[in-house]
């Protein structure tokens, strides 16, 4: 570089370090650690969703579909608050910078948001996203480069065993602390099962944690879980054997299943009372922080009550 050429750099770079530059420095240096898109072709827009956005309501709470890249943003600042400023999940530069829990994958998916219309909203003037769910397609997930799943489970034999059902994953499950209740996770639940119907989709999957990272310290719900809750043959997958952790860590006559139940995860457990089976072995994930299980659970499969309880239409809570 020529000395002019480097003077004129070392002028626009103090320039834009000065006081009311800082918003804009920040956000030039969030596009240094942008994650590379799933496939190597240009990234897409946001995909909207193809179906009404508003999807059911309890009093003041709001279940719907994200409609913009903002509605996506207020997901990833919720993801972003529960996951790392709340939880264990370690932020890497672009994170800690967008204070935002995103990927390439966001690009890609449907997000169901939960918002209260009766909490104070923001200075933007909306109301706050108070839980989320993030929705892949099988068809969506086939044409950028598979499912966020497959990265720690091996699901390949497993869709094609079942080549002729279509497949959704859920991911990026979260909720506010206050909002943890049954009327919020079952307003959530009334969204998928809308979408599921909407969509006619005939399986979900996807990675559900128990927090930490220490195997020994979840024996008895990892062992619990392998012996009274692993998925038979025609649906079961495997954790990739080069991360595979070994779930069956203390022997069936070992375990004292109220005890196993009290140390599973809320969200695990409301899987297992719906119908779901848990794939084999688990895989740790040291960026959050947790050890997770693969859910598989086929609609054919599902807890007749609950089906009836949300309405076969998903009509109970309709919007």
């Amino acid at each position: 570089m020529q000395n002019g050429e480097l003077a004129r750099s070392t002028q626009r770079l103090i320039a834009m370090l000065r006081p009311e530059k800082v918003g804009t420095a920040a956000q030039t240096a969030m596009t240094w650690f942008k994650p590379l898109p799933i496939s190597s072709s240009v990234i897409k827009p946001i995909r909207l969703p193809e179906f009404p956005a508003a999807l059911g309501r309890i009093g003041s709470l709001e279940v719907r579909l994200a409609q913009a890249k903002r509605d996506v943003k207020r997901a990833q600042k919720l993801r972003y608050r529960v996951f790392y400023k709340d939880g264990s999940a370690i932020a890497d530069a672009a994170t800690m910078l967008a204070r935002r829990d995103k990927d390439a994958f966001d690009r890609i998916c449907d997000h169901l948001l939960v918002i209260d219309h009766a909490a104070k909203p923001s200075i933007g003037g909306k109301q706050p996203v108070v839980g989320t769910y993030r929705l892949l397609r099988q068809e969506v997930a086939a044409n950028h480069g598979g499912f966020y799943t497959e990265d720690e489970f091996d699901i390949s034999g497993l869709t094609d065993r079942h080549c002729g059902l279509r497949f959704l994953e859920l991911g990026r499950s979260c909720v506010l602390p206050r909002y943890r209740n049954k009327r919020t996770v079952e307003l959530l639940w009334h969204g998928i099962w809308s979408y599921v119907r909407q969509h006619r989709l005939d399986v979900m999957i996807g990675c559900a944690s128990f927090e930490g990272t220490d195997p020994d310290r979840l024996a008895l719900p990892l062992s619990f879980l392998h012996h009274y809750a692993q998925a038979p043959e025609a649906w079961r997958a495997a954790a990739h054997g080069s991360r595979r952790v070994e779930m069956n860590r203390m022997p069936k006559e070992a375990i004292n299943p109220k005890a196993a139940l009290h140390e599973l995860p809320p969200l695990i457990k409301g899987y297992l009372r719906l119908g779901a089976y848990i794939g084999d072995g688990a895989v740790i994930d040291h960026q959050f922080g947790t050890t997770d299980v693969l859910i598989v659970m086929p609609v054919s499969a599902i807890n007749a009550r609950y089906i009836e309880h949300f309405g076969i239409d998903a009509s109970r809570h309709a919007a």
